[in-house]
């Protein structure tokens, strides 16, 4: 019985050994561990590439053209019979001169972009509706471009004047809208103001008038045309802190990229005299310009004078000087300077500076006086402007 159990014991050990190595040989081997994921590795973003900066023609030349109406001459110098007008706009193609917007202008004149060689800007003052019923359809026609000026009393008045709703049509098919004021009046007039209504006045007509064309249309006033081209050393100092990029007189003169922004002459286009046009429209020469004085009330000139366009001084005995860079290839043997009470004085010319001058040696004694600058520049005369008033009782500056 022991026998049994014993060989029955070593059978079983037998059998369960065999049974663990078929174990062991049928175990699957053991699994690899998974790769690891792929490390992001960030790429440096390349730094933009900045835009060109535009090769602006600095030669370039800009006519600005004022007009008014244009509901026929018979009803005074302001007014243009639409053919006369739609002919110009023909005769502004055929000479080959680009008619270019506003901001174009403004863009170029801050270096932001180049502009033709010749140019003009088309400008209607004083907010008439036959802006919008005559002058929009014919400019359409030839695809220019065009500003307008309102002052903002005139809108909605009835009778020739545009109204607001015409004015927002004006504006969603291109049409630039700057300011006139709001009275249309003669901004250097103080009117026995004090020099603190006087300011007040200045902001009312400059301020006010923009902020209310912004408001009324959604859009930004960049520009102001001055009623009558008349203004100031004050008046552009204000204008100035409103926040326009220009501003514009009718004293007729081309544009170069330089000069003050608050002194831009236009040419104030009038069918009777079309000598007016035509030399706004002539860019032949080097350079060679005509100053045309628009009416005798638009005495501003857009040169750089000394004492200043509108000034008061109080120095009796002044340097009278102006820049005459804007006359072109004059010639500065024909250069002439008359001074109102004085007649004509020996002004000196500076060739460096392009400047003529006189140092006055008799004392002034009117409150009003006007200077008046000639020269001939290929073969034609070119004139300049301007006026300033002595006030005695206004501290002169110290030597």
């Amino acid at each position: 019985m022991k026998s049994n159990l014993f060989s029955f014991s070593i059978s079983l050990f037998a059998v369960v050994c065999m049974a663990l190595s078929g174990c062991r040989e049928k175990a699957a081997p053991a699994a690899e561990p998974p790769p690891a994921p792929p490390v992001a590795v960030a790429t440096p973003t390349p730094a933009p590439t900045p835009e060109p900066t535009p090769a602006i023609d600095k030669n370039a030349q800009v006519v600005v053209l004022c007009y008014h109406r244009l509901e026929g001459s018979k009803l005074g110098a302001m007014s243009m019979d639409p053919p006369a007008f739609e002919q110009q706009m023909q005769q502004i193609k055929d000479a080959g001169i680009s008619v270019i917007s506003m901001q174009d202008f403004l863009a170029w004149r801050h270096g932001e972009k180049s502009i033709p060689p010749k140019c003009a800007v088309i400008t209607f003052d004083d907010g008439y509706v036959s802006n919008f019923e005559v002058a929009l359809p014919i400019l359409k026609k030839f695809g220019y471009p065009f500003t307008m000026y309102i002052y903002t009393k005139f809108v909605n008045s009835g009778g020739k004047s545009v109204t607001w709703q015409q004015l927002e049509e004006l504006r969603d098919a291109g049409v630039d809208i700057g300011s006139h004021s709001i009275t249309h009046s003669d901004l250097r007039s103080k009117n026995k103001r004090s020099q603190e209504e006087y300011e007040a006045f200045l902001r009312a007509e400059l301020v006010e008038s923009k902020s209310i064309i912004e408001q009324k249309l959604g859009i930004r006033v960049a520009t102001h045309a001055y009623p009558y081209g008349n203004h100031n050393e004050v008046v552009r100092r204000i204008a100035t802190e409103a926040g326009y990029e220009a501003a514009f007189s009718v004293y007729g003169q081309k544009i170069g990229f330089g000069g003050d922004p608050m002194q831009l002459g236009r040419y104030a286009i009038e069918q009777a005299k079309p000598q007016v046009f035509q030399a706004a429209i002539n860019f032949t020469g080097a350079g060679a310009t005509t100053v045309y004085q628009a009416s005798p009330v638009a005495t501003a000139s857009s040169m750089k004078t000394t004492p200043a366009e509108g000034e008061a001084i109080g120095n009796p005995s002044p340097l009278l000087s102006i820049d005459l860079t804007d006359f072109g290839d004059f010639d500065p043997a024909s250069i002439e300077m008359r001074v109102s009470s004085f007649g004509v004085v020996p002004a000196k010319y500076d060739a460096a500076t392009k400047t003529a001058s006189y140092q006055l040696t008799r004392k002034l004694r009117d409150q009003a006086y006007t200077v008046i600058v000639t020269a001939k520049a290929g073969g034609r005369k070119v004139e300049a402007r301007w006026s300033f008033t002595f006030d005695p009782k206004k501290a002169a500056p110290a030597s």
